[in-house]
């Protein structure tokens, strides 16, 4: 059975999780308040100048050159923004993750030790029932393990769209501004 002690110290050990993981959330959200207070100032910058440069302009041509030279420009930093974030965000996760897939580790190998305890001192006769328990023990990690390996792989597609749609778009907003 669990003693005190041992019930403490596992509180003890929730406890400091909650925090590391919550030290990490807070962690996230402040790279996204710089990212996104970067962006800001970068588009309050760019935002002074270019309305500096139609200011200036001439013509209606000069006017249609200067509108068709912020496309490329906006739609780059748009995915690098969006790069970024997703970065910040897989980060995160990728941290509560592996947190995750600690605590279970370990979650499960204490289990399994107090069903081996239980196991020693089971009456005589109850060894199919012990049988079984471990049997279902095992099951259920084996699922778990399955489902942690089928979420790893829809992450890493997730990534690898993400990023092909990333350059696709890039690439036709070059295609677009070299035929104008």
């Amino acid at each position: 059975m669990l003693t005190v002690e041992q019930v403490v110290a596992s509180h003890k050990a929730n406890l400091e999780t909650l925090f590391g993981l919550t030290n990490k959330a807070f962690e996230g959200v402040e790279k996204i308040v710089e990212l996104n207070l970067t962006a800001s100032k970068a588009a309050l910058a760019e935002a002074n100048a270019h309305t500096q440069s139609m200011l200036s302009v001439k013509d209606a041509q000069e006017l249609l050159a200067l509108q068709s030279g912020l496309l490329q420009p906006l739609v780059e930093k748009t995915a690098a923004y969006s790069r970024h974030l997703y970065d910040i965000a897989t980060s995160t996760s990728a941290e509560f993750s592996k947190n995750l897939e600690g605590q279970t580790a370990d979650a499960q190998k204490k289990f399994m030790g107090l069903v081996d305890s239980a196991a020693k001192n089971a009456p005589a006769g109850s060894e199919s029932a012990v049988a079984i328990m471990k049997s279902s023990v095992a099951a259920a990690n084996n699922a778990l393990e399955s489902v942690q390996k089928a979420v790893k792989q829809a992450t890493e597609m997730a990534e690898a769209n993400f990023n092909s749609v990333a350059a696709t778009a890039t690439n036709a907003t070059k295609q677009a501004a070299k035929k104008r």
